[in-house]
């Protein structure tokens, strides 16, 4: 009886798992899909069984690139969240990797402030910092 209620409470646990992943990978691509509208890309809905069938054989979430004569557009194909295609220039895809780059420095610098806001971090225990060690050189022993 009490293995029996293991085994259902892990296996509660794990579908519980499952859909907490899945919602945050949905809300990850919808947010990624937000920025790539922001940066200009169209969106072109897979409406016809001919998009349905196209939109199946690109990568998901992934960018493609597109070229046709001098022109270069960037294809980011969204089976799940929107049922469509993404489409934008050299200048919109250049935009949106920007943002992402923005994006991931703000993260990180939260990330740092929060690590040096810790009160529990002893940077003292890591010894001398700056002038002492010329030219950022610290010898072993220090």
């Amino acid at each position: 009886m009490r293995a029996n209620n293991c085994l259902r409470f892990g296996l509660i646990f794990l579908c519980a798992a499952a859909l907490a992943a899945c919602a945050s990978q949905r809300q990850l691509v919808a947010a990624k899909e937000d920025n790539l509208a922001a940066a200009g890309f169209l969106v072109r809905p897979a409406n016809t069984p001919e998009r349905q069938k196209m939109l199946a054989r690109l990568p998901p979430d992934k960018f493609v690139l597109r070229e046709h004569g001098d022109q270069v557009d960037y294809v980011y194909a969204d089976p799940v969240v929107c049922d469509c295609l993404y489409v934008g220039t050299q200048q919109a895809y250049g935009q949106f990797k920007r943002h992402e780059q923005e994006q991931h420095l703000a993260d990180e610098r939260l990330w740092t402030a929060q690590l040096y806001s810790d009160p529990t971090w002893n940077w003292g225990a890591w010894g001398p910092w700056g002038p002492a060690f010329p030219f950022g050189y610290a010898p072993y022993g220090w």
